[in-house]
């Protein structure tokens, strides 16, 4: 277990986020008095992706970037929200984020590249990548049964006509925050941890 689950009950709730946005003055369209609002934050889950949005304490020390715990100092609350819920700013933040977190853990997504299965007898997990046709998916097979692969450069440098492996995963993970009705989700809500 990664220090990004620990704590974690049940893997009901991811403890670690990316800090979206920030709004100190509560939702927009609350119609409370500003005063009876409490100040809120949109945050990106390090280990499932899941969005969520945080109450904070009033005298919460957050800014836009924090990796912070869901349960740790000035978060009071939180709740899962969807893409559509997220402020403008923090929909412009979400691949900032994502790039942070798969660049912190990069081990782990391209272990992706090195574990991904087949779905179906038609469709394997990297056909689901963006660009990743049935060619470049049977290279990236053929190449890890070599040797598994050590990182994106590596990857980039052993399997000719794959650019940009982090950067993929990048638009993969945006797309499966954005669209509800996917049918196979490689990232957004899967423990990393499951088989």
């Amino acid at each position: 277990m990664n220090d990004a689950e620990s704590g974690d009950d049940a893997g009901a709730r991811e403890p670690r986020a990316v800090v979206l946005d920030l709004l100190p003055n509560g939702r927009p369209d609350d119609d409370r008095p500003a005063h009876r609002k409490p100040p809120l934050a949109y945050a990106l889950g390090e280990s499932q992706f899941r969005l969520r949005e945080l109450t904070l304490a009033e005298d919460a020390d957050i800014s836009i970037g924090d990796r912070i715990q869901f349960d740790g100092e000035g978060v009071e609350s939180s709740r899962e929200v969807a893409y559509e819920d997220l402020s403008n700013a923090a929909r412009s933040e979400l691949e900032y984020a994502a790039e942070e977190i798969i660049d912190r853990d990069e081990a782990r997504f391209v272990d992706f590249y090195n574990d991904a299965q087949p779905i179906t007898l038609r469709l394997h997990q990297l056909n689901l990548l963006p660009g990743i046709g049935k060619k470049l998916r049977n290279s990236i097979l053929d190449e890890r049964k070599r040797e598994p692969f050590d990182g994106f450069d590596d990857l980039e440098e052993r399997v000719a006509g794959l650019h940009r492996p982090k950067e993929i995963l990048v638009e993969r993970l945006i797309e499966e925050l954005r669209d509800d009705d996917l049918k196979y989700r490689i990232f957004v809500g899967r423990d990393p941890n499951e088989g």
